[in-house]
């Protein structure tokens, strides 16, 4: 049985990545129209109707069910630091699509250069070389930039996926002084099945589950140093894996 389910995981990984660059190849089209918007935010929040439009449809076709728990949490007219735990690469999809409003999201600059997608990918991020001091610096000043012009900032203060066997590894300080320095709260946001549907340990390996994502309320930064907001974020978002474990 375990044979099988080997097998069939790795067959729906293949159906996973044709499926994934079939759907994107239909909206990029679409989504280059967000670049014609001379406000960024509105253009921003257009790129994001078409992202989730994607990320839906492409999520049904691999069999993975998605629900979305505590958009209440996020209060009209403010925006925020949104911190995720991250698991797999199944995260992405995710994250960003899903956050209720305008946002973008920390990621990746080796991923720009892929042909096509990094088009797209750059519209959605700041981008960042972590192995170069000068662009982590700037882009810390350009998320600073993007919770100015009123949109959130998503960010995995874990850094990379987790290989750990705890429920979430350490967070970076990064998110939290950007919150204290920016003036905003956290929401805190919780992934739950992608570990289930994606292993890390397993390469081209994916199976069908029910994945949810939980934005919790959201913690002040105000009267916090970011040591302490890392902690208090930390210790709220480990007791809700407890929860749901």
């Amino acid at each position: 049985m375990k044979t099988l389910k080997n097998i069939f995981a790795r067959f729906w990984a293949i159906w996973g990545l044709i499926t994934f660059a079939v759907t994107f190849l239909i909206i990029f089209i679409p989504s280059l129209f967000s670049y014609l918007f001379k406000e960024e935010k509105r253009g921003q929040y257009y790129f994001k109707i078409i992202s989730q439009l994607w990320m839906r449809g492409w999520l049904f076709l691999i069999g993975c069910r998605v629900k979305i728990y505590g958009r209440e949490n996020f209060i009209e007219g403010e925006n925020y630091v949104v911190v995720f735990n991250h698991n797999a690469l199944l995260d992405v999809p995710l994250s960003s699509p899903f956050v209720p409003g305008s946002n973008k999201t920390i990621a990746k600059a080796s991923f720009a250069k892929v042909p096509l997608f990094g088009l797209f990918y750059k519209k959605g991020s700041v981008l960042i070389d972590r192995k170069e001091e000068k662009s982590r610096i700037a882009s810390f000043e350009a998320m600073k930039n993007v919770l100015l012009s009123g949109m959130h900032m998503c960010i995995y203060p874990e850094g990379t996926r987790n290989r750990t066997s705890q429920l979430i590894k350490p967070f970076y300080d990064g998110a939290f002084k950007l919150a204290i320095e920016s003036k905003k709260d956290i929401i805190p946001c919780i992934i739950n099945g992608t570990k289930e549907a994606m292993p890390i340990e397993k390469t081209l390996y994916l199976l069908p589950k029910k994945l949810s994502v939980t934005f919790l309320p959201a913690v002040p930064s105000e009267n916090y140093t970011a040591k302490e907001l890392n902690k208090k974020v930390f210790d709220l978002m480990w007791s809700e894996l407890e929860k749901e474990s």
